[in-house]
């Protein structure tokens, strides 16, 4: 495998939904907002780091967080207030970033809560 095979398509092999809040009027003219799924992305999903952040009884909160890297084009339209889905886990977005203005990938910064 050459190295221009592994910045290829081969290393985006996570089928990612993209969620976000869409304006909805309702029956009596109102603005409400409703969750829905924007689209589906190609990604690589990278764990960064993780933290404990509670313990109660049986139950054990933790933060992990993740650098999920997509295609400059395919990312380009996420926003922060926007999330993540993949296995039914929910990413919440901290922040984007695209490395060095080169409009080849944007990476992801996301946390998920688990408990």
């Amino acid at each position: 495998m050459s190295s221009k095979d592994k910045k290829g398509a081969s290393k985006y092999n996570k089928r990612v939904e993209v969620w976000g809040k869409t304006k909805k009027e309702n029956a009596v003219f109102e603005t409400t907002y409703e969750d829905k799924k924007l689209k589906t992305i190609w990604a690589q999903i990278v764990p960064q780091t993780g933290k404990l952040q509670a313990q109660q009884a049986d139950t054990v909160l933790s933060n992990t967080s993740h650098k999920i890297v997509c295609r400059y084009n395919a990312g380009k339209s996420i926003l922060i207030d926007n999330w993540l889905v993949y296995n039914g886990e929910r990413y919440d977005i901290n922040y984007l970033l695209n490395p060095y203005e080169a409009n080849e990938e944007i990476e992801i910064f996301v946390e998920k809560l688990k408990g």
